[in-house]
């Protein structure tokens, strides 16, 4: 059975509400945005050398990361970047409580976004992205369920992992008062996904995997396989290729 997460009480628009998505509390936000609007916006390496220093203030930093100019970072406290990370210009992390965590040496690439989006307190809500691992440009990372993906990961452009999605079983009601559910998504060390693959809620991609470009994942994907298709299904196995005479 899928844990149904519902709506909280519908809060009025406002400044308050605004600031509450965006930092934990005023002060939280004044002193980030501060940040931001002095040292955000300083192309170049230089600008790149000084947010890998100054950064590390509202931020956690394992080491030295590059951040570009141009990247929004929102709830900054809750985001770990591990050594030699690099944000890529017009990248987007919205950690919320339950964070981000990037392993060293991962990149973000242009236009990605990591949306933790946890405005309903899910508990296992947060993205942690392991090490020497690759998030293509304009990828879309939702973690409201949770999303942990493993080591020497790589996904193409246009990538969607998406660990949230909406009830619609009442048809007398609007499906946006039908809560969502949010189990969350693995994706295993040394898996490539393909351009514009979609990765839907509770899946597990295992060890070794690849899915295709255009691929729709609705199910669990075993370890070394290649599956392909709307919904995805296997279309070969990977397996270890001999010559003749012994050398692979």
């Amino acid at each position: 059975m899928k844990a149904i997460h519902h709506q909280s009480s519908r809060q009025q628009p406002g400044l308050g509400l605004y600031v509450r998505r965006q930092a934990d509390g005023w002060i939280r936000y004044l002193w980030e945005q501060a940040f931001f609007l002095l040292l955000g916006w300083i192309p170049t390496v230089a600008g790149i050398g000084i947010r890998s220093l100054l950064y590390r203030v509202i931020l956690k930093m394992d080491g030295w990361a590059a951040i570009e100019d141009d990247v929004r970072l929102r709830f900054a406290n809750h985001i770990r970047l591990g050594h030699g990370v690099y944000l890529d210009h017009g990248t987007y992390l919205h950690a919320c409580p339950g964070g981000i965590v990037i392993g060293r040496n991962t990149i973000i690439m242009h236009g990605a976004v990591l949306h933790v989006y946890n405005f309903r307190e899910l508990p296992h809500a947060g993205i942690h992205i392991g090490c020497d691992s690759l998030v293509g440009e304009y990828t879309v990372i939702r973690g409201q369920g949770g999303v942990a993906i493993g080591d020497r990961v790589y996904t193409s452009p246009f990538t969607q992992i998406l660990a949230v999605n909406h009830v619609f079983d009442d048809p007398a009601r609007p499906f946006i008062e039908q809560g969502i559910t949010a189990e969350g998504i693995v994706i295993e060390d040394d898996v490539w996904i393909g351009a514009g693959a979609i990765i839907t809620d509770g899946v597990t991609v295992g060890k070794g995997a690849v899915v295709a470009a255009g691929a729709v994942v609705t199910g669990d994907v075993a370890a070394h396989t290649v599956v392909a298709g709307i919904p995805a299904r296997v279309i070969r196995q990977i397996k270890n290729s001999t010559s003749a005479d012994g050398e692979q």
